[in-house]
């Protein structure tokens, strides 16, 4: 019998790269990227690429199933989460061709569950992320519903957005991430074609362009042969962490590598011989602003070297990490990687393996966290608030230099000038100065987004004061009830049986919520009474819980 290993690397043989068509060393290369993942014990990720239209390169690395020692191979079906947006973009705008729908239309011309907001949300709104619709999962989230405590399914979607009262912002003035759109615009495929989203999109999409190993987890108890586990890291091991939902169209996309860059390819040659539709789907968002957006229909456009564009999407799913890249202007070249693993990074490791076939990039701005004079770490450090969306993050000392923590996850800050710092590749903080102190931090992004925090100061509340928040908040939009109560100096809220959380002061009427980044702020009626509760969680915004009992 074989070992595990060696399956491993019979398989990358039989998915060996076509040597003249890539550097000598690359598969050495490569290699190295994925060396923490090619061992029996953990799971791992599969990586294909692609160059003018020929698979040139298939291996995978780690372990497809850990409880029955089963290796991944570049065969092995995993799970796409995001990346799958942009087929259910395509099949929009295939219907758009055909002349059964227009993706400027209304979306309650095909979905009159969706409230009347008073603004008018088209498809195109729903599919570049910029109709203000609450994010489904950020939304059950808040009630304990999550994925992984309750089954979800598109019906149950449908009656969420129904249940709505207001949007996260005025339609198309903002792009903010929502899988809720997607969801819905897999429900239009559906009532236009007249046949559910799957079968269509199998039809119309997967069959023809030979994607023979492509399906929808339109139902997980499903037996799909060859599909690998997808895994987390708990403590010191790994645990199972798979998708129970039904909820498909926004991800839930079930695939090899190898049918992605087929995908890739038919994008390049324009899909299913219409290079409209591949225009289609690269035509980035506007804003009501003016601003384009690097955002497309379930693409993303960036540049990642002068002259060459990556057209990209990444993806999440329970355990499941993905992205899917290609570079039309680099000898039309894909890159698609699928993990079963949750700690791994997909876009840097993807990226690393394109790095591996672009020309050599363009020597980076320096990349040292700048040393900051003790005067001006003291004055900068603190936490930070957006008074509209209730975003934070906390400036603090890294040694010598200045690190932000919070919203924008941990990244070091680099100084450009007096005042102005670089976050990473696409972020700068331009800090506005108020009598040697620090009035507000405007953080600007390259392709035009700009945010205002102000400084929060943590308020001190005497027990007494913490009784006023006391009480059960009812929220009519979610169908659920949160209890907030007193434990000595502490303000707990509980969603569930099993969990509290602490409220954290945060500023006036306003708290964090425990570890999660949400936040939540009182209002009070012209008595100066508690009246309601609305949370703040990213991608969902000022979520009302009204208040129905006191404690």
């Amino acid at each position: 019998m074989k070992s595990p290993l060696t399956l491993i690397a019979l398989a990358a043989v039989a998915g060996s790269p076509l040597a003249a068509q890539m550097p000598a060393n690359a598969p050495a290369r490569i290699d190295s990227i994925f060396a923490a993942y090619a061992t029996t014990t953990s799971p791992g990720c599969i990586v294909g690429v692609g160059q003018a239209g020929k698979q040139v390169y298939a291996k995978a690395y780690g372990m497809a199933n850990l409880e029955y020692n089963v290796p991944l191979t570049p065969e092995s079906i995993s799970e796409s989460g995001s990346v799958a947006k942009q087929f259910t973009a395509a099949a929009l705008a295939l219907l758009q061709l055909e002349g059964k729908l227009s993706i400027d239309d209304d979306i309650r011309k095909y979905l009159p569950e969706v409230p009347d907001f008073g603004q008018r949300i088209t498809i195109r709104n729903l599919l570049n992320h910029t109709s203000g619709l609450r994010d489904q999962w950020t939304m059950w989230g808040l009630a304990d519903r999550g994925p992984g405590n309750e089954v979800h399914t598109i019906p149950k979607v449908l009656d969420l957005v129904h249940r709505q009262r207001e949007l996260n912002f005025p339609v198309g003035s903002e792009y903010l991430y929502s899988n809720t759109g997607y969801t819905l615009a897999s429900v239009i495929v559906t009532r236009v074609s007249g046949m559910p989203f799957a079968r269509f999109t199998q039809e119309r999409l997967f069959k023809p362009l030979g994607m023979n190993n492509t399906q929808w987890r339109d139902d997980y108890r499903r037996i799909v042969p060859n599909r690998a586990t997808a895994y987390s890291r708990e403590g010191s091991g790994w645990v199972q962490d798979m998708p129970f939902t039904m909820v498909h169209g926004n991800g839930g996309l079930l695939t090899t590598v190898g049918d992605w860059l087929i995908w890739n390819d038919a994008l390049d040659r324009g899909l299913l011989g219409k290079p409209e539709l591949t225009r289609m789907l690269e035509t980035q968002g506007k804003l009501t602003n003016g601003r384009t957006l690097d955002y497309a229909l379930g693409l993303t456009i960036t540049e990642a070297r002068p002259g060459i564009r990556e057209i990209a999407h990444g993806g999440s799913t329970a355990g499941y990490r993905t992205y899917l890249a290609r570079y039309p202007e680099a000898n039309k070249l894909s890159v698609a990687l699928l993990c079963n693993a949750a700690n791994a990074n997909a876009t840097a490791l993807a990226r690393r393996v394109a790095g591996v076939f672009l020309p050599a990039a363009v020597a980076n701005a320096d990349t040292t966290p700048s040393r900051v004079s003790d005067e001006e770490r003291s004055r900068v450090a603190g936490t930070y608030r957006n008074p509209l969306t209730d975003d934070w993050f906390t400036i603090s000392a890294a040694g010598e230099a200045l690190q932000v923590a919070g919203y924008f996850g941990q990244i070091r800050l680099i100084a450009q000038s007096p005042g102005t710092y670089r976050a990473g590749a696409t972020r700068q903080f331009r800090i506005e100065p108020n009598e040697g102190a620090v009035r507000q931090i405007v953080v600007t992004t390259t392709d035009g987004d700009v945010a205002t925090f102000r400084p929060s100061k943590r308020p001190e509340l005497t027990t007494t004061q913490l009784a006023e928040y006391a009480g059960d908040y009812y929220s009519p939009e979610l169908g659920s009830t949160i209890r907030i109560r007193v434990d000595s100096t502490r303000l707990l809220l509980r969603t569930s049986p099993d969990e509290e959380l602490i409220l954290v002061p945060f500023y006036a009427d306003g708290f964090r919520v425990g570890p999660t980044g949400a936040t939540g702020r009182f209002v009070r009626d012209e008595r100066a009474r508690i009246k309601e509760l609305r949370v703040f969680a990213g991608r969902a915004r000022n979520v009302l819980f009204e208040r129905v009992a006191a404690h």
